[in-house]
């Protein structure tokens, strides 16, 4: 029966022109070798879409096809069937009356599936057809992630959960119970799907009745479905991360950071995980670094001008260029790349890190660790016994990192370094205000450049939108502009989105070059306002005028400029 089914799907697929003979062949090579079913094979080599398969398997099956993107579930509905029965049977409930419930599957023709479920409903099955991707995107979507897991541990191992008091005993149970192993695959669940949605940080917050998981995606934070009884297992959820952390499981009155390495589908994934004591339990967050994944020079999102500007800085022999922004705006990023484009074997390169984020071969790279007396201070002061060519801080924090990194920088050495400031400008400020002299500032900075993230238009729903000219003012677009000379874009949402709008990241870019127009500032201490003014005049690009130029290409949409760069104003 299933030979005769295989072979009435690659007639039909050839009769519509979907295939030919020698991709049906090439597909049930594959499925002979695999096992798989040949639909799966089709969409694996790429030779079908799976959105043209089910519309031929629907007429094959004689069955209704559903798309299940296109469909609101009643929560009624989605309880009728446990999350383990629908996880295990690859199908999702619909619709139901009294006497009946619909469920959309990939294989509606499975006898045994309906049969077994109509022996725990008790009511009549109608089966429709639905893709695998959708089905199990249905699956996580109404039930949660890892939902089927929690409802398979059981009553007694939870128990046995919740008395583990002493590290000792933690550490026992939760790698011989079964619980345990539950609680493990749920972990791994999250990790999954924090991976699957090119997540940068995962966060599990506990409060009185609920524990959330959230997701950082692209800058923003957004909600992850978990099942609603989650907060019951907070204990080994907690547990199990600590565990993998290599963290004492027994302390939790006091923060704790750690590390885990995993590997996802052969990338390996440096985790950093801190714990943080709260009202409710233990707050985790989990930031994900790939340690394959390396962002070069050019695709930094620099406009070429600064490019060339910037590419000019990094090849200076010596002098500090310092990135500046919030945290999470991309400094290091930009370091890493800086770093990498000026290594060679010629020189030699020591960074000072807290955390080391990326290993870049060719260079030594020390963490801090300050609970042993290791700062960056007293780092700094052992790598210049290492003979550098270049160096990088991390982060100057404070006067004496900083004297120590601009006495390096006077002494012949490039340095790399960031600081916590919103303009380019205001890291002179913040390097006066730690104590250092203007003089040694003013002979010893290279550059200041300040940088923001912003989310990048999703390329499948780029649509043009009219300019909004209130918008604009706030942006601080002059209104000489002509609005109908211009073109802005946004997304619509759709499914490669998340139906967001948006999809990845770039930067926008301020590079303040200390000129000796802005050296004669820096020793007259003039305000921040004064020196961004003249340099400015001098053309520097603001961070505003960045975004602008990235707008008016397309890239991003003015919402996104002005959510990351407030009180920047510019006149064109």
């Amino acid at each position: 029966m299933a030979f005769k089914q295989t072979e009435l799907l690659g007639q039909l697929l050839i009769q519509k022109g979907l295939l030919n003979m020698k991709q049906l062949e090439t597909a049930l090579i594959e499925k002979e070798r695999t096992g798989a079913m040949l639909g799966s094979c089709l969409i694996q080599l790429g030779l079908i879409s799976e959105e043209d398969l089910y519309q031929v398997l629907s007429e094959q099956f004689e069955a209704e096809y559903v798309k299940l993107k296109n469909v609101e579930i009643s929560p009624d509905v989605i309880k009728a069937i446990p999350a383990k029965f629908a996880t295990h049977y690859h199908l999702v409930p619909i619709n139901m009356d009294e006497t009946s419930i619909v469920v959309a599957m990939p294989n509606p023709m499975d006898i045994q599936v309906l049969d077994d479920l109509k022996l725990f409903l008790d009511k009549e099955i109608r089966a429709v057809l639905a893709s695998e991707s959708d089905v199990m995107e249905a699956i996580k979507r109404y039930y949660g992630i890892g939902a089927d897991t929690i409802e398979r541990i059981t009553p007694e191992a939870h128990e046995k959960q919740k008395g583990l008091d002493t590290k000792e005993h933690v550490t026992e149970d939760i790698v011989s119970t079964a619980e345990a192993a539950s609680i493990i695959k749920f972990v791994n669940q999250i990790f999954l799907e924090a991976y699957k949605d090119n997540a940068t940080d995962i966060h599990v917050e506990p409060y009185e009745d609920e524990l959330r998981v959230r997701y950082r995606i692209d800058g923003i934070l957004y909600d992850a479905k978990v099942p609603p009884n989650l907060k019951n297992f907070q204990a080994a959820i907690i547990s199990r991360i600590k565990v993998m952390a290599n963290l004492n499981i027994a302390e939790k009155r006091l923060p704790q950071d750690g590390r885990i390495k995993i590997k996802i589908s052969g990338e390996e994934l440096d985790l950093r995980v801190s714990i943080l004591p709260s009202s409710f339990g233990e707050a985790v967050v989990i930031r994900l670094l790939s340690t394959n994944v390396f962002i070069g020079l050019k695709n930094l999102g620099l406009l070429k001008s600064d490019l060339m500007i910037f590419e000019k800085l990094i090849q200076q022999p010596h002098g500090i260029i310092f990135v500046t922004g919030p945290t999470g705006s991309g400094k290091t990023t930009t370091l890493y790349a800086a770093l990498s484009k000026i290594n060679d074997s010629e020189k030699k390169i020591l960074t000072i890190e807290d955390p080391i984020e990326y290993q870049i071969k060719g260079v030594i790279q020390t963490q801090v660790h300050p609970k042993i007396g290791l700062t960056f201070s007293q780092g700094l002061r052992s790598m210049l016994r290492h003979d550098p060519d270049i160096m990088m801080v991390g982060e100057v924090r404070d006067f004496e990192t900083a004297e120590i990194t601009i006495r390096i920088a006077l002494t012949g050495h490039l340095v790399f370094s960031t600081l916590h400031t919103n303009d380019a400008a205001g890291g002179i400020a913040r390097l006066i205000d730690m104590g250092v002299e203007p003089f040694l500032v003013a002979s010893s900075v290279n550059a200041f450049v300040a940088q923001r993230l912003v989310r990048v238009i999703c390329p499948r729903c780029k649509v043009e939108m009219r300019p909004d000219r209130e918008m604009l003012n706030e942006l601080g677009v002059s209104a000489k502009v002509e609005l109908s000379k211009i073109k802005i874009y946004k997304g619509k949402g759709c499914e490669n989105c998340r139906h967001i709008g948006y999809k990845g990241r770039t930067a926008i870019y301020e590079i303040l070059v200390v000129t000796d127009a802005i050296r004669d500032l820096i020793l007259k201490r003039s305000a921040s306002e004064q020196i961004k003014n003249k340099a400015i005049q001098q053309n520097m690009r603001t961070l505003r005028q960045d975004g602008w130029e990235k707008i008016k290409m397309g890239i991003t949409t003015p919402e996104e400029v002005i959510r990351v760069t407030q009180g920047d104003e510019f006149i064109e």
